[in-house]
């Protein structure tokens, strides 16, 4: 199998502008989220990104050429883009400047244009999981010798109707979301702008191998016996045996009950468990955007020694908790996200310098 590797990265969010200052943000303890109204008086918390702009599309374009230019892709503008989303422009269209609803491919197209792209553009739209499935057929191209590298964009922009729609299902958290706390009692969500570059090239983080899988029976909850059945299929694409994974980014978003699911499917394929970590206390639940925003942020966060704090006490009868402290060595890393319609994606990454 071609060896790839992941090159240049970027991250926007309300942890920050870039990834550095997400990661300095993080080792502080993180942001409060912002709260949004919804007609008919309720409000609810979301991660948002710090740049307030009159204009929905223009908030847009300048988040997205500035995540572009941040990841040291502007010279690769000839490269497969894969676009990856969940709610595309609803917030354009809420905010009056887009009637396009029926076309969503449209919202590539105007991407593309904003950022002068010349190569060929795909979007990915499978809800949570999108921008992870994105970076999985990414890498398919690649190896099935389409081209020498690939750029995954991950956007997710708040809008009321994505908002309304999970407070309508009571998945939200009137609060502050607490990924495996024994207080947790719902998701936040989030904004995202994320970037990830994918190529040939030896970098330090190679991409090993992933998995996807759609499991129908429960569209809004986690199964454990998929998410085993996904952390097989992932390693086994890697070639790891399960005893060689030392850190495994969950999915963990606050709820009660998919977050014991996760660890009782991880329960499943691991003797004894690696150290967990959890980023949606911290940046949110940024949908379509999560897997390339959280790979982003967590690569970020091992490079430069930093962790996410945990000020909760974590549920005794969860099977497991988040670890407090990084772990001495992070060689091999397992990331996963689940997402809407029974979907479930993971990626194996090593850090060669490890």
């Amino acid at each position: 199998m071609t060896d790839l590797y992941l090159h240049g990265r970027s991250l926007i969010s309300a942890l920050g502008g870039d990834l550095s200052a997400a990661a300095a943000s993080l080792a502080g303890g993180g942001v409060r989220p912002a709260r949004i109204p919804l007609p008919g008086g309720s409000e609810w918390p979301c991660f948002r990104i710090d740049d307030p702009q009159p204009s929905w599309q223009q908030r847009a374009r300048t988040l997205l050429c500035a995540a572009i230019a941040q990841a040291g892709v502007s010279e690769r503008r000839d490269a497969p883009l894969f676009i990856a989303s969940s709610s595309f422009q609803v917030g354009a269209i809420e905010a009056n400047e887009s009637t396009r609803l029926n076309d969503y491919y449209c919202f590539a197209e105007e991407i593309a244009a904003w950022l002068d792209w010349r190569g060929p553009v795909t979007l990915v739209s499978t809800a949570c999981t999108s921008s992870l499935q994105a970076l999985l057929a990414a890498a398919a191209h690649i190896r099935a010798g389409a081209s020498e590298d690939a750029v995954v964009l991950g956007v997710e922009l708040a809008n009321q109707f994505t908002l309304a729609g999970f407070a309508a299902m009571q998945l939200l958290s009137p609060n502050v979301s607490h990924p495996l706390g024994s207080d947790r009692d719902g998701l936040v969500l989030g904004e995202a702008v994320a970037v990830l570059h994918l190529a040939r090239r030896p970098a330090r983080w190679r991409l090993r191998g992933g998995a996807s899988l759609v499991d129908g029976r429960d569209p809004t909850g986690a199964r454990p016996d998929t998410v085993a059945e996904l952390c097989r299929q992932a390693l086994a694409s890697s070639g790891l045996p399960p005893g060689a994974v030392d850190l495994v980014k969950v999915q963990a978003a606050g709820s009660p009950y998919n977050d014991s699911n996760e660890v009782a499917g991880l329960a499943e394929v691991f003797a004894a468990l690696p150290p967990l970590v959890s980023l949606k206390g911290m940046i949110g639940h940024t949908l379509g955007a999560a897997g390339a925003a959280e790979l982003a942020l967590m690569l970020e966060c091992l490079e430069r020694g930093v962790w996410p704090r945990i000020d909760y006490p974590l549920d005794p009868e969860a099977g497991a908790g988040l670890a407090r402290d990084r772990p001495a060595q992070v060689r091999q890393m397992l990331a996963l996200i689940l997402g809407f319609g029974g979907g479930y994606a993971a990626v194996a990454v090593e850090d060669r310098h490890g």
